[in-house]
């Protein structure tokens, strides 16, 4: 480094010389940034996007997986948290201080502001903005890699490879995506990839010369041979995505397997760029659901792990960026009626996410209709462990309901069992449910609560966002800025214009 240094101040030396008395200190550091730039420029980028994570979606991770022995009580270190910078962004967009998917991951990719719901393009709905992902493949010739647990055209991943008016623009973003000449996709489905009876998007794809997968055979026999990829994970779950961490099956891929097929099939001497989301962290803190949210973020750090690990073969190389787009569903550790005390061991009662217990009270329901509450409570104490104010099937007092709590769970339980349209709709049922099934957001919002954790929302918030950055540029990353300057700071750290 001190080499360096001492290059980097002769040149400028040299330079100021050259430019003789028009040399100021402005001249001096903007000289010495450009050759810092030019000394130290990634080849390899990994970008890791956190849906809808903040401080405290990374922080429950942390306190779930540490200690909480009272005397010894200690976090457990994540593999981002580790890393030796860190930086905040600020996540507001044209219209809100509390943004969407779309423009944040348009700020993000691209470095600019706009609409709520648009991607890749400016405030006017019509200019496009060149995304870094774009800049590389054509200036640099990069190959590119756009992962996400759910849908690949939903709106963040869509944000690295699409531009459009409205992220609900479905085919079109697909149609996008086939034109991209990206290398590698993977992770959930295509929504609507056949809109009104139009050509499919995976024929597209496949007509384009991309191997699509959609088993885990073909999957694992991907290699850096199949020129372009879309690889599909071939089980899914609520509309497209992958199953959340805590519902995946032995059989499942996970996201860190998707990094590393990504790595492999993308490695070569130009360079890559990989852009990675976990689109479901933001999807269960949207239900309140804080062990679904946990379990997808501590996949989500494996999926960096893997990152790292291509990063410590390639130290003076690579560049390691993660961060979230927004925060959602104001999560907080500590909650109004448990004060000061946090029990995050409670989480690991539930089994399954609130998806999977939505899918198994309905496929219940096909054959038993008038399902009773005794049955669903049975339901309830296996898959989450809570019991009635009179049990004594379990020894763990703290999963106890009281009996406010228990009133509430039959409330939400007599609305869960009517159609959807004849369910109740006011004020209040909406602050209880937000459009969710009753049954199942009351038993999270009761099994958080228990553990020390509160929601204010089951939308956005506009709090700031961390950004945890390793490797060659990474002090770049440090202190406060806007989501805006993350494309900046990438885009001056490769070198394209």
């Amino acid at each position: 480094m001190k080499k360096k240094m001492l290059l980097v101040l002769l040149l400028c030396f040299a330079a100021m010389t050259a430019i003789g008395a028009q040399g100021t200190n402005e001249n001096i550091g903007s000289l010495v940034e450009t050759m810092e730039i030019k000394t130290a420029q990634p080849k390899y980028v990994f970008m890791f996007i956190g849906d809808g994570m903040s401080h405290v979606q990374t922080n429950a991770a942390q306190v779930l997986n540490g200690n909480n022995t009272k005397g010894a009580i200690s976090l457990s270190p994540l593999t981002f948290t580790e890393f030796p910078v860190q930086g905040l962004q600020t996540t507001y967009d044209a219209t809100s201080f509390c943004p969407d998917s779309a423009s944040t991951a348009t700020s993000l990719s691209s470095g600019i502001k706009t609409h709520s719901g648009v991607l890749g393009m400016g405030v006017d709905k019509t200019t496009k903005s060149e995304n870094i992902a774009e800049k590389l493949k054509k200036q640099k010739d990069w190959k590119v890699g756009v992962i996400s647990t759910v849908t690949i055209n939903h709106a963040t991943p869509a944000a690295y490879y699409a531009h459009v008016p409205s992220r609900n623009n479905y085919y079109d973003i697909g149609l996008q995506m086939v034109d991209s000449g990206f290398d590698y996709f993977a992770g959930g489905a295509i929504s609507k990839d056949a809109d009104q009876g139009k050509t499919s998007i995976y024929t597209l794809l496949e007509q384009k010369g991309y191997t699509v997968t959609t088993t885990r055979d073909e999957f694992l026999n991907l290699n850096a041979n199949n020129a372009k990829v879309y690889a599909q994970s071939p089980r899914l779950q609520d509309g497209g995505s992958m199953p959340y961490a805590m519902d995946m099956e032995d059989d499942d891929i996970t996201l860190a397997q998707l990094v590393e097929k990504g790595i492999e099939v993308l490695d070569n001497e130009k360079g890559f760029f990989i852009m990675t989301e976990s689109g479901k962290i933001d999807w269960a803190c949207h239900a309140n659901d804080a062990a679904a949210e946990i379990y997808d973020l501590l996949a989500f750090d494996e999926a960096i792990a893997v990152a790292l690990d291509f990063a410590q073969k390639h130290p003076q190389e690579t560049l390691i960026v993660v961060t979230g787009d927004h925060e959602t569903g104001g999560m907080t550790i500590g909650y109004a009626a448990t004060g000061y005390n946090t029990a995050f061991d409670i989480l690991r009662n539930q089994k399954l996410s609130y998806v999977a217990f939505d899918q198994k009270i309905a496929d219940l329901k096909k054959g038993n209709p008038h399902l009773s509450f005794n049955e669903v409570m049975t339901l309830v104490t296996e898959n989450f462990g809570l019991a009635a104010p009179s049990s004594t099937k379990t020894n763990d007092a703290s999963l106890v309901m009281t009996e406010y709590e228990y009133t509430r769970l039959k409330d939400a339980y007599v609305q869960s069992m009517l159609p959807k349209t004849e369910r109740v709709k006011d004020e209040v049922s909406s602050l209880l449910y937000g459009g969710y099934d009753p049954l199942s957001v009351t038993l999270t919002h009761i099994l958080n609560n228990k553990a020390g954790i509160g929601w204010t929302s089951y939308s956005h918030t506009g709090t700031p966002v961390a950004v945890y950055a390793s490797g060659i540029g990474a002090e770049k990353f440090s202190g406060s800025y806007d989501n805006t300057d993350i494309f900046n700071k990438l885009k001056n750290l490769v070198g394209v214009i």
